[in-house]
């Protein structure tokens, strides 16, 4: 029987405030981990990410993780 899986596609960002404020804002790791667990306790399995800076209003740069996660579709 061949398994089956269903796919998620998250984009992980702070807040614009930090950047704003600061100059660039980079990823608290506390919420972030939160962020993964919430998704890893409903079935959720990271299979890759990638870190990216986004830049906003043109002199501002904040951090931000694009997740693919998968989940298998029970038979």
């Amino acid at each position: 029987m061949t398994k089956k899986y269903e796919y998620k596609v998250a984009i992980y960002r702070e807040s614009m405030l930090g950047s704003l404020f600061l100059g660039g804002s980079k990823v608290d790791p506390m919420k972030f981990s939160e962020f993964l667990n919430a998704n890893g306790a409903e079935g959720w399995e990271v299979k890759t990410m990638e870190r990216e800076s986004r830049r906003m209003l043109l002199f501002f740069e904040r951090e931000a993780f694009l997740v693919l996660m998968q989940k298998e579709i029970p038979s």
